[in-house]
């Protein structure tokens, strides 16, 4: 069965972006940067692969990723319409019209989405973002591996929004880097 990871950066204080969606991607650098186009090359927008010389490095862990409105376009902001063509691209929305093939909106319940996704052949899924899609999805959500940047914004949009109810994972690696950025992965328990 696939897994539903949900790989996400934030800063110190937990926020993925500020109130108005802006982030700081500062951390980006070095071992890091290292460590994330060697591990996960396929988290990287298409438009950055170019510019870092990887556009052609294999998927490893993904082949699919889920995603809310705002991390879609979060993800779209170099104006292109498909972040991820290296991936199968799906956005949560009733909402949302979106003109690329190469993206598939989806107005129907996330939870039964993913675990008809989970069930399917293939690597991994990527949860990459949207605080509501995560809260809504947190019950799916097989590991998480947080990127926490060296940064505190003070408020803005939280790893989850959802309504109190604490969901337990075990801690299975820990990283620092030189940015200052730890990397922390956790299992469902």
């Amino acid at each position: 069965m696939r897994r539903l990871t949900y790989l996400i950066g934030c800063s110190v204080d937990g926020f993925v972006a500020g109130p108005d969606g802006q982030y700081d991607s500062t951390g980006f650098d070095g071992d890091l940067k290292a460590a994330i186009l060697a591990e996960h090359p396929e988290t990287v927008p298409h438009h950055v692969r170019r510019f870092l010389g990887v556009a052609g490095t294999p998927n490893k862990k993904f082949d699919t990723v889920v995603m809310g409105p705002g991390a879609y376009e979060a993800a779209r902001a170099d104006g292109t319409t498909s972040p991820y063509p290296h991936l199968r691209q799906y956005v949560f929305s009733t909402a949302l019209l979106c003109p690329d093939p190469e993206i598939a909106v989806v107005a129907d319940d996330p939870v039964e989405f993913v675990r008809a996704l989970k069930r399917g052949p293939g690597l991994g899924v990527w949860l990459c973002g949207g605080a509501v899609l995560a809260g809504q999805l947190l019950g799916e959500i097989d590991e998480l591996i947080v990127h926490r940047y060296p940064v505190v914004l003070g408020d803005g949009i939280p790893l989850f929004r959802t309504s109190f109810a604490p969901s337990p994972f075990t801690l299975t690696g820990s990283r620092v880097f030189t940015t200052g950025t730890t990397v922390t992965t956790y299992a469902k328990q």
